[in-house]
């Protein structure tokens, strides 16, 4: 009886030694990965826009295409500049804060403070420098057809890192702007590519197409782009080479996944 109650117990702490073990391996992995990561940088690049078109209306940036990336990229240790054609604060859509509009992760951005303040000081887009970031990542919106799809200093800054193969990730109307971004030969960036992003039908479904200035949907197929969809509002992301696209703002933090999986290769 002596001897198994012996046997018991030595079978238990060996199971606890175990777990405490592999528990560490763990907490060791966790901060291996989040040390690693640390030493990277991304660049996110927001609208200046404001105006929805001749509406009377406002525009901007979509909260949860900025929230849900940021939180998954800082959570992991990445370093994360933010800067805007204007600089300051950029503007965000009315549409994003209404309740509908809300994810845990917008949530978490709006009892944020130092974020929120973090976003109100955003540098000018023009002082930025490829060489200083590991990527770009740009956020949606509408504002982005106005401003960036157009803007030389963010054409010029996508160019460059694609050339030093560095990834660009967009999601929703962000990849609005590959509109005018070349190769080196003088051809669309996306031409060729596998591409995604907001759709002709989801466009119509908010009764905005005869008010953007392009849909983003028949910009990339013009563009060469091999544009590729699902259902409307659907989580969908598309990754080819250095381009990393998402549709909707369902598919933000897909886009922010396959990011840092770019980063960690």
């Amino acid at each position: 009886m002596k001897k198994t109650l012996t046997a018991i117990v030595l079978l238990a702490v060996a199971l606890s030694c175990k777990q405490g073990n592999e528990n560490e391996v763990t907490t060791l992995t966790n901060v291996e990965s989040k040390k690693e990561n640390a030493m990277k940088k991304v660049l996110f690049v927001l609208t200046s826009h404001e105006d929805l078109g001749d509406t009377g209306e406002k525009t901007g940036f979509w909260v949860e295409e900025f929230a849900a990336p940021y939180y998954l990229l800082k959570d992991k240790g990445v370093n994360i500049t933010l800067a805007s054609p204007k600089g300051g604060q950029p503007p965000i859509d009315p549409k994003s804060n209404t309740e509908d509009a809300q994810t845990p992760a917008t949530k978490r951005y709006f009892a944020d403070q130092e974020t929120q303040d973090k976003l109100a000081a955003t540098i000018k887009l023009e002082t930025v420098s490829q060489e200083d970031y590991d990527a770009v990542f740009y956020p949606g919106g509408h504002g982005p057809l106005w401003d960036l799809a157009e803007d030389k200093n963010s054409i010029a800054l996508i160019e460059s890192f694609y050339a030093n193969e560095k990834p660009v990730a967009a999601v929703c109307h962000a990849p609005a702007i590959f509109k005018n971004t070349k190769n080196e030969d003088g051809t669309p960036l996306v031409s060729g590519k596998r591409v995604t992003g907001f759709t002709n039908s989801e466009e119509d479904a908010v009764q905005l197409t005869d008010v953007v200035p392009f849909l983003v949907e028949d910009m990339l197929i013009a563009n060469g782009g091999k544009y590729e969809k699902v259902a409307d509002w659907g989580e969908f992301a598309v990754e080819d080479g250095l381009l990393i696209t998402g549709q909707n703002p369902a598919s933000s933090e897909l886009v922010a996944e396959k990011l840092l999986h770019k980063l960690s290769l």
